[in-house]
């Protein structure tokens, strides 16, 4: 974990991971206050934690408030639905500060992100990843489960792999699903779990296919990283898939123990790719940290 001593603030979405960074860094040792986005973080999840619930909009007024309350360190963390210009609303200060955002508040989501962190940074504050403080979160490369891909998923594996990195560079998504060399499935604004969910009607006879998911070229890695936790495990199964595939390094992995379980009593594989190598990476290795 990241030292300091000023308290943690956590700009929080939907989901568990901004809960397991909040109470990570408190039995650190270190205060934690917790600004959740309006529609996106559960107010009985964050109700353990000092925080107020705020919309998008409000984001001049969220910015005060992590300054009052000593906050210098700041995470992003959680899904968050991109709001329309006319779902979010912005106080007037908060326009000054979307101003300053400028196009990239209409360009993709990394390009979005990139331009926010550049802003907050402006403002005085410092952004982590969760994986500064969560030491473990991050997947490394390597075999996961006790099932291995055979050529063929690997094949697979790397077409997705081509695919996702084509899908990156235009800043669209970071997953897509392969079976037998013919593309499934590409996320976009759904994200994975709804792409997912569409995979089934569209497989093909013979072997199930894989789900790849990669960093963005250039991708800004403070926010906004790959997951895969145990929902997305149960939803490529019911998929009818044989494994995932993730980017070594670059991919948080929720819930590290039952992800893995999850996934051997599935019968699917879960394998972290050394992107920097041709192809993809052995499937009889181990995952080892880099």
């Amino acid at each position: 974990m990241a030292a300091a001593s000023s308290t943690l603030g956590i700009i929080a979405g939907g989901g568990t991971l901004p809960l397991r960074i909040a109470t990570a860094a408190q039995s650190a040792g270190r205060q934690v206050f917790i600004v959740g986005l309006e529609g996106h973080a559960d107010p009985k999840a964050l109700a353990p934690f000092p925080h107020v619930i705020l919309r998008v909009g409000a984001a001049a007024r969220m910015l005060r408030r992590l300054k009052a309350e000593g906050c210098t360190d700041l995470v992003m963390a959680g899904p968050v639905r991109r709001p329309s210009f006319f779902e979010i609303r912005p106080e007037a200060d908060g326009m000054r500060l979307l101003a300053r955002v400028g196009r990239a508040a209409f360009a993709g989501d990394d390009g979005l992100l990139k331009a926010v962190i550049r802003v907050l940074g402006e403002e005085g504050f410092r952004i982590l990843g969760a994986h500064d403080v969560l030491d473990d979160l991050i997947g490394h490369t390597g075999l996961l489960t006790e099932i291995a891909p055979d050529d063929a998923a690997l094949a697979d594996v790397a077409r997705g792999v081509a695919v996702a990195r084509a899908m990156g560079a235009a800043d669209i998504g970071q997953g897509c699903v392969v079976q037998d060399g013919f593309v499934l499935a590409v996320e976009a604004a759904e994200g994975t779990d709804a792409m997912l969910s569409r995979c089934g009607p569209l497989a093909r006879p013979g072997p199930g296919g894989v789900l790849v998911k990669l960093v963005k070229p250039g991708q800004e890695r403070r926010a906004d990283l790959p997951t895969i936790g145990i929902e997305t495990v149960r939803r490529a199964a019911e998929a009818g898939l044989r494994g995932l595939a993730f980017e070594g390094g670059g991919t948080i992995l929720m819930d590290r123990a039952g992800t893995i379980a999850a996934a051997n009593a599935a019968g699917l594989f879960l394998l972290g790719l050394d992107t920097h190598e041709t192809g993809a990476a052995a499937g009889s290795q181990k995952e080892h940290a880099p």
